[in-house]
């Protein structure tokens, strides 16, 4: 088997001196996006793959498109480098995650991660416009690494990062890549063999220019299941990202709304020596409602 595609990107980028960074603003791209290029995550379209081996043709003079079928001993005679070893493929997202508690987040996701894939609608208050509530897409998925990956897409902004299951509790660890900010969210688990709904708490720094830190209720609900396939999965929650992302008070069903703003419970959840709380009586984490035959 040949080397995959991102070992080669991650090659020819070395020999040109290329940041990945430099790569994505020439190319016009999101950084995410070449990201996943280089982690094996995805791979470019036949746009995007032409868009860039002309790109690299300006540095090494009459590179094609065909020229990434080459093995890496080809492909660095092509740009009149030295390889002394062939270069090892990246690590794939995680692989390198050193976690406290590792091998037990392992066995909970071997056990438990295929219950929490798929793709999920979120709502969580807006801080910049008081009652209304924003709307996020999320993939969940496992990855190659045995952990349970994220991707989150709101209004052309991505966060991915990894979902982590330990004693019936799930943590959230996300970048976004726009800005470099971490995402952290700490969600009530669910026993079950699928899941529906997912609730909690979500902590991110706000756009301001002070980048205050917020933290609020979030509701995830699954809307679909994965395909299987990854590129389409991704291209599915692109897609889905053209949606509305600010919502009004009267889009969201009342029974969120309260739960989400807390209205009925303010009095006991805030604020608590200034803590934000959502008790697992009031959780709504669930799994498939039963069904009466």
């Amino acid at each position: 088997m040949g080397e995959p595609f991102s070992a080669k990107l991650t090659f020819v980028l070395k020999s040109l001196s290329l940041s990945r960074a430099r790569l994505a603003a020439d190319l016009g791209l999101n950084k995410s996006v070449v990201a996943r290029w280089v982690s094996g995550a995805t791979s470019p379209s036949e746009h995007n793959l032409a868009r860039l081996s002309a790109l690299i043709a300006r540095s090494a003079p009459g590179f094609t498109v065909l020229d990434w079928e080459r093995d890496l001993t080809g492909l660095a005679s092509l740009m009149g480098v030295s390889l002394s070893a062939p270069a090892s493929p990246p690590a794939p997202p995680g692989a390198n995650l050193a976690l406290h508690f590792g091998d037990e987040i392992r066995a909970a996701t071997r056990l438990r991660g295929p219950s929490y894939e798929g793709f999920y609608e979120s709502l969580r208050p807006y801080s910049g416009l008081e009652g209304h509530f924003i709307r996020d897409h999320c993939l969940v998925r496992v990855a190659d690494d045995g952990l349970l990956q994220l991707r989150m897409s709101t209004g052309g902004v991505r966060v991915e990062g990894w979902v982590l299951p330990l004693n019936n509790l799930i943590y959230v660890i996300g970048s976004e890549f726009t800005s470099g900010a971490m995402v952290f969210a700490l969600l009530h688990g669910v026993n079950s063999t699928r899941v529906e709904i997912l609730d909690g708490l979500i902590l991110a720094p706000s756009l301001d220019k002070g980048r205050t830190a917020l933290a609020s209720t979030i509701i995830l609900q699954r809307v679909r299941d994965l395909s299987g396939d990854r590129s389409a999965d991704d291209a599915a929650l692109e897609a889905m990202d053209t949606t509305e992302v600010i919502l009004a008070p009267s889009s969201v069903p009342d029974d969120l709304r309260r739960h989400l703003a807390r209205e009925d419970l303010a009095a006991q959840t805030l604020p608590v020596g200034g803590m934000l709380r959502v008790l697992l009586s009031e959780s709504l984490s669930r799994g498939p409602l039963p069904t009466v035959s």
